[in-house]
């Protein structure tokens, strides 16, 4: 007996981050974020529960995965395996069309992708916000790539209580990710890693007290549509979170000499008039974020500097989507 499912997920862009955990097997954020999905980056992901195999695999870009990667995998399916009341193993087979491990979020996409195949090959029909609530369990940041557009997490205070909801769907602001690679390679440390030694910075306490306001005014941006407010915002919450993780113990370092030019030069542009920010994960690349009439202009300038090693140019995109189900 075979039971498949195909789902695909896009990784999402943090306007305001989430950094750090008052759960972390849950994890359950410190503070509630806010992000827009980018359509045109994507996990496409099967799950295949089959009675004739012995134990769960991974393959992730054609490449077995085990250690960590496929424990993380394994929790969820252990999960969706105590939902439906079965005990079949799996074989998970992932593909990206962005670089893995590199902040761009690939691993909100993927256990986005996860969550939504395991529980529709095996027959379980979850709403969004509890898919949102599985997805969150593999990757925090997974549970805003379920919902579509603009999306909000709920931090909560438990696991029925943190969840991820959109705002406005994707349609409703066309707005263009720009993202400037530097750096194609797997950062040191993930970002799993990362949230754990967030609460060793004393800029913590203050970045995380500052929360509800720019969530706020980020909210307000999105909903009036207001270019100059979420630069501003998405700036300052962006240079927070580093902040945060530069005065960590140990410090995390992601920005290299590249991801600096990016910044300089997108403030100099802001400055000349044109429409333009940045925000950066847990990496080096940068997110450059503009307005779609602007996006052709922006990509080329970024191409120009001789640090940027590519641009991925993406649109605000949907929800996650189950591609095909089979028995």
């Amino acid at each position: 007996m075979m039971q498949t499912a195909t789902a695909v997920s896009s990784p999402n862009i943090a306007f305001i981050k989430y950094w750090g955990n008052i759960d972390s097997s849950l994890r359950i954020p410190e503070n509630g974020s806010i992000s827009m999905n980018l359509a045109e980056l994507q996990t496409r992901t099967t799950v295949s529960f089959d009675a004739n195999i012995a134990k769960d695999t991974l393959s992730i870009n054609k490449k077995n995965v085990e250690g960590p990667g496929l424990e993380r995998v394994v929790e969820i399916l252990t999960l969706v395996r105590q939902m439906a009341g079965i005990n079949l193993r799996a074989s998970v087979w992932s593909e990206n069309n962005f670089p893995v491990g590199a902040g761009i979020a690939s691993s909100a996409a993927a256990f986005a992708a996860l969550a939504m195949a395991a529980t529709s090959a095996v027959g379980l029909e979850l709403s969004e916000r509890n898919l949102s609530r599985l997805a969150r369990r593999g990757s925090g940041s997974a549970c805003r790539s379920i919902p579509g557009g603009f999306v909000e997490w709920l931090p909560g205070a438990d696991d029925q209580t943190s969840y991820a909801r959109s705002i406005v769907p994707a349609e409703y602001w066309n707005l263009v990710d720009c993202v400037a690679i530097v750096s194609h390679e797997h950062k040191p440390t993930g970002s799993t890693e990362g949230h754990a030694l967030a609460k060793t910075s004393p800029l913590q306490a203050a970045r995380v007290s500052d929360a509800p306001r720019r969530l706020e005014v980020c909210r307000q941006a999105i909903l009036n549509r207001d270019f100059d407010v979420l630069a501003e915002i998405i700036e300052h919450d962006s240079n927070l979170m580093h902040a945060v993780m530069m005065t960590s113990s140990p410090p995390l370092m992601y920005w290299q000499p590249g991801t600096m030019a990016v910044l300089q030069a997108v403030q100099a542009w802001r400055a000349a008039g044109l429409p333009v920010c940045y925000t950066i994960d847990a990496g080096p690349n940068v997110h450059v974020i503009c307005q779609a009439d602007v996006a052709g202009q922006v990509a080329s300038q970024l191409k120009s500097l001789f640090q940027v090693n590519d641009v991925l140019v993406a649109h605000a995109g949907g929800p996650a989507a189950l591609l095909e189900k089979s028995k």
